[in-house]
C-alpha cells in the first residue's frame, strides 16, 4: 500500500511538473533571428546555423535577415543614398521578427546580432520590441561607440556622444524582461581600440577600449585572441551563444556533414560602390565541380541559371566532399569566379556577389582575391598563404582586414590559398577578358 502511495505521489508530482518542463522545453526551442553587421549579408551566419543544427536545434526555427543597405549613413537619422538610417534598418528587423513569429507561432524570439546589427537590435528592443524578444546576444557590438568625440564622426551611430547611443545607454543599458549577453574580444577587436588608427584617425584617443561592447546588466563574455568578426562566427562564440540560449553546453562545436547538401541563395550587387543586399535580376550563374588539386573543372556545369526579379539562384544538390567554382556574371561588373571549400551542410544563404575591382586591378594580367567573411586575416594566428606566401597588406598585430589580393601574369594557372587548416585551390583568369578570381574561405 505504501509502495502504491509513493508511486501515486511521484506520478502526481510529475503531473504538476509537466507544465514547467514543457515551458522549459519551449524556452529552449525559441526561434532565432540572426542579424549581420555593416557591409555584410545573411551568408555570414551559415556556419553558425550549421553548428546549431548539428547540436539538434530545429532548422526551421532559424532565419537570417538581409539588411538591404547594410552600410550606415554618416549621421544616424539623415538619409543617404545606398546606406540606411537607424530607423530604416530597424524597420527591416521589425519586419523580419514579425515574419518569423507568424511562421513559427512563437510569442517571442531570440536575436543574435553582430557589430552594427547589435546596436540596431538593441534599438528595436528599446523602441517597442521588448515584448517580442526573450533574449538578445550581441557580438562585438559597438555599444559605446568606436569613438567618443564631439568633433570626429559627429552624429554617427558609431559615436558614443550621438543621440542614438546616448538613448540606448540611458538611463539603463539593458531592459528588464530581456536577457542580454555580450560577446567580445579581450583585445583584438579593431573597433574597440584606444587608438583611432582603424577608424581613420591614427594617434587619436578614442575613449574606447576592449570593454566597449560590454553592457551593465548583461552577461558579458570576453573571448581570448578572437577578432571583431570571430566574436560572432568562431566556434567559441557559438558555444557561448548555445549555452546562453539553451542553458547547457553544446555537445560539439564541429559541424556534422550531410551527404548531399542543398544549396541556394541570392545574387546581389552594389549601389554607388556600396554593397546592397537586393536581388539582381538577369545575373547568370554557373556552378562547376573542381579538382581539389588543380582547381580545374570536372565535367560540365552542375547548374546554369539566369536569376529572376528576386535574384534567387538554386537549389543545387551538391556533394559534401566536393569543391566548387561559382561563376557570377552581373551586367556592369567583372565575371567573378568564386572558389569555395566543400559545403558541409545545406544552406539557403549561399549569397553571391561580383567582386568590386580597384583601379590598379585593371593594369594587372590577372588578379586573385582572398576573402574571409567570418574573420580577419592575420599573420600571427595560423599560417596564411596566397600562391605560397603571405598576401600583401596583411600586418602583424590587431587583425583588421578580411580581404587580400595578389596580381599575377595573364596566363591562367593554378593558385593555392590557405589559412590554418582550410585550403582552397583555384584558377586565375585573365583581366583582359574582364574576369577575376576569388578564394572565399568558409571557416
Amino acid at each position: 500500500m505504501l509502495k502504491h502511495l509513493r508511486l501515486l505521489t511521484i506520478a502526481a508530482v510529475a503531473l504538476l511538473l509537466l507544465p514547467l518542463l514543457d515551458a522549459r522545453a519551449e524556452e529552449k526551442a525559441l526561434p532565432i533571428l540572426f542579424i549581420h553587421g555593416s557591409g555584410d549579408d545573411a551568408a555570414v551566419w551559415m556556419t553558425t546555423i550549421w553548428r546549431f543544427e548539428t547540436n539538434g536545434y530545429p532548422h526551421e526555427l532559424m532565419e537570417a535577415v538581409e539588411l538591404r543597405h547594410p552600410l550606415a549613413v554618416a549621421v544616424y537619422d539623415q538619409p543617404q543614398p545606398a546606406h540606411s538610417t537607424v530607423a530604416e534598418a530597424t524597420a527591416q528587423i521589425a519586419d523580419a521578427v514579425t515574419a518569423l513569429q507568424r511562421r513559427t507561432g512563437a510569442a517571442k524570439v531570440v536575436l543574435v546580432a553582430h557589430a552594427r546589427g547589435g546596436t540596431l537590435a538593441r534599438h528595436y528592443v528599446k523602441a517597442g520590441g521588448a515584448q517580442r524578444v526573450a533574449a538578445l546576444i550581441l557580438c562585438a557590438a559597438p555599444n559605446h561607440g568606436v569613438i567618443v568625440s564631439e568633433k570626429l564622426l559627429a552624429g554617427s551611430e558609431f559615436n558614443g556622444t550621438s543621440g542614438f547611443l546616448r538613448a540606448l545607454n540611458e538611463p539603463t543599458e539593458t531592459l528588464s524582461g530581456v536577457r542580454v549577453m555580450t560577446i567580445r574580444s579581450d583585445g583584438n577587436d579593431k573597433y574597440a581600440q584606444a587608438d583611432g588608427r582603424f577608424i581613420g584617425y591614427p594617434g587619436v584617443a578614442t575613449g574606447i577600449d576592449a570593454s566597449g561592447p560590454a553592457l551593465v546588466g548583461a552577461d558579458n563574455v570576453a573571448l581570448p585572441r578572437i577578432d571583431h568578426r570571430e566574436a560572432a562566427f568562431a566556434p567559441e562564440a557559438f558555444a557561448a551563444m548555445y549555452r546562453f540560449i539553451t542553458g547547457r553546453a553544446p555537445k560539439t562545436t564541429q559541424v556534422k556533414r550531410e551527404r548531399n547538401p542543398l544549396l541556394e541563395g541570392m545574387v546581389s550587387g552594389f549601389e554607388d560602390s556600396a554593397p546592397a543586399n537586393i536581388g539582381v535580376a538577369g545575373a547568370v550563374i554557373e556552378v562547376y565541380k573542381v579538382s581539389a588539386k588543380t582547381g580545374e573543372r570536372i565535367g560540365n556545369a552542375w547548374l546554369r541559371q539566369v536569376t529572376g526579379e528576386d535574384g534567387h539562384w538554386g537549389p543545387l544538390k551538391a556533394e559534401s566532399n566536393a569543391a566548387y567554382e561559382f561563376v557570377v556574371a552581373v551586367p556592369g561588373f567583372p565575371v567573378t569566379h568564386i572558389y569555395r571549400s566543400p559545403f558541409a551542410r545545406s544552406s539557403r544563404y549561399v549569397d553571391l556577389r561580383p567582386q568590386l575591382l580597384t583601379k590598379d586591378d585593371r593594369d594587372a594580367g590577372a588578379v586573385v582575391y582572398l576573402s574571409r567573411p567570418r574573420g580577419y586575416l592575420s599573420l600571427e594566428r595560423g599560417r596564411i598563404a596566397l600562391d605560397g606566401k603571405p598576401p600583401p597588406g596583411i600586418d602583424a598585430g590587431v587583425p583588421n582586414l578580411a580581404l587580400a589580393k595578389l596580381a599575377l601574369p595573364a596566363e591562367p594557372r593554378t593558385v593555392t590559398a590557405a589559412l590554418g587548416r582550410e585550403r582552397l585551390v583555384l584558377r586565375s583568369w585573365p583581366m583582359r577578358d574582364n574576369q577575376v578570381s576569388v578564394a572565399e574561405l568558409t571557416w
